[in-house]
C-alpha cells in the first residue's frame, strides 16, 4: 500500500514532515513518531518536524518543531500526515517542496499531494504510519512507539469507539512490544487536576440543546480571553472540552464553538449521525463522526448548528 511513497523517501536526501494545525495527539504521534522512525532507519537523512506548537500534547517528547528557512524545501520531500484539507495543514511552505505525499485516515475532499494512501478505515494517521514501517521493513525506536501508540489510543478513545478493529489492536500490541510504558502514556494523558475537573463542570453547566437535542456550547471572545489570562489555552476551551457532551442520553451530535480573533472554532462529534457533510460545507472537514470547522462569525456558527439540528431531526 505504501511502496510508492517509499520510494519518494529514499529519493530525497532532506524530508519535511507536516501534519494539521492546532494538532491532537494523533497528528503529532504520526508526525514525532515517522521522524523518529525516518532518523533510526535512515541516518544520513535530514528530517524535520514543523508547525504550530503543541498545545496540551506538549507533554510529548520531541514535541517543539524544528525552524527551518524556506530554502530548505528546495530539493526537499514534504510529507503531509492527518490532513483532510489544504487549509487545515500548518505551515503552508510544503508547496514549496520539490515533491509532496500525503499519509490520512481522513474522509477524502480532495487532492493535497503529488502521492497519497489515503484510507478511512484506520482509527488513525498513526496506525497508518505503523502500518508502513511494518510494510517496508523500518524499525521502530521506543520514542516513536510511543507516539505512534499515544496517537492510537487518542484517536481511537482508548480503543473504545467503533473504529477501533481487530487490526489496531494488532498494531497496537506491536507497539507495546516496543518496550513503551503504559502507565507514562496514561498518566500524561488522562491525569486531572482539581482545577481541570472544575472547569470541565462549569462547561458541562454551560451546555444547551437544540430542539432535536443537539448539544452545544458557546464561548464568546471575551469569555475566551478571561480564561486565557487564567492560563488556559484555546486548545483546552475548543478541542479540549467538546467530549464534556459526550455520552448525553438522547443526543447523537455535540458541538463546541469557540470565538477567536481568527473566527469561530467548531468542534463537532457524534454518536452515529455522520456529520462530516456539514463540517465540509463550512469549510471544514475529518470523520464521519469527528470533524471541526473554522467560520467567519457567530451567524455562521449558528447557521451550522441550525444545519445539525436539521441532519438530527432527518434521522428521527
Amino acid at each position: 500500500m505504501f511502496e510508492a511513497i517509499y520510494r519518494q523517501i529514499l529519493a530525497h536526501d532532506t524530508l519535511i514532515l507536516h501534519r494539521h494545525s492546532r494538532p491532537d495527539g494523533d497528528a503529532l504521534g504520526s508526525q514525532i513518531g515517522l521522524k523518529a522512525i525516518l532518523k533510526e532507519n535512515f541516518p544520513e537523512k535530514t528530517v524535520y518536524a514543523v508547525g504550530d506548537d503543541a498545545g496540551f500534547y506538549a507533554f510529548m517528547e520531541d514535541t517543539v518543531m524544528d525552524v527551518i528557512p524556506d530554502s530548505a524545501y528546495e530539493n526537499a520531500l514534504a510529507v503531509i500526515l492527518d490532513c483532510g484539507a489544504p487549509a487545515l495543514i500548518s505551515d503552508e511552505r510544503c508547496r514549496l517542496a520539490k515533491s509532496t505525499v500525503r499519509i490520512d485516515h481522513h474522509i477524502y475532499s480532495g487532492p493535497i499531494a503529488q502521492t497519497e494512501v489515503i484510507d478511512t478505515s484506520f482509527e488513525s494517521c498513526c496506525g497508518m504510519v505503523t502500518q508502513f514501517a511494518l510494510e517496508s521493513g523500518l524499525r521502530v525506536p521506543r520514542l516513536a512507539a510511543k507516539s505512534l501508540f499515544t496517537g492510537m489510543v487518542t484517536d481511537s478513545g482508548r480503543f473504545r469507539y467503533d473504529c477501533t478493529t481487530p487490526r489496531t489492536l494488532r498494531l497496537a500490541a506491536f507497539l507495546l512490544e516496543q518496550g513503551i510504558d503504559l502507565n507514562e502514556v496514561y498518566r500524561d494523558l488522562y491525569a486531572d487536576d482539581f482545577e481541570s475537573k472544575l472547569r470541565k463542570a462549569e462547561f458541562t453547566l454551560k451546555t444547551r440543546f437544540t430542539a432535536n437535542r443537539v448539544a452545544y456550547i458557546y464561548t464568546t471572545r471575551e469569555e475566551l480571553a478571561a480564561l486565557v489570562a487564567q492560563g488556559i489555552g484555546t486548545f483546552t476551551v475548543s478541542r479540549g472540552m467538546v467530549n464534556t457532551m459526550a455520552d448525553i442520553k438522547g443526543t447523537e451530535i455535540w458541538a463546541n464553538f469557540t470565538e477567536t480573533d481568527r473566527g469561530v472554532l467548531c468542534e463537532i462529534r457524534s454518536a452515529g449521525v455522520n456529520i462530516n457533510p456539514i463540517a465540509v460545507k463550512y469549510g471544514g472537514g475529518g470523520h464521519a463522526k469527528a470533524s471541526g470547522a473554522t467560520v467567519a462569525d457567530r451567524e455562521t456558527a449558528m447557521a451550522m448548528l441550525r444545519d445539525l439540528d436539521q441532519l438530527t431531526g432527518e434521522k428521527r
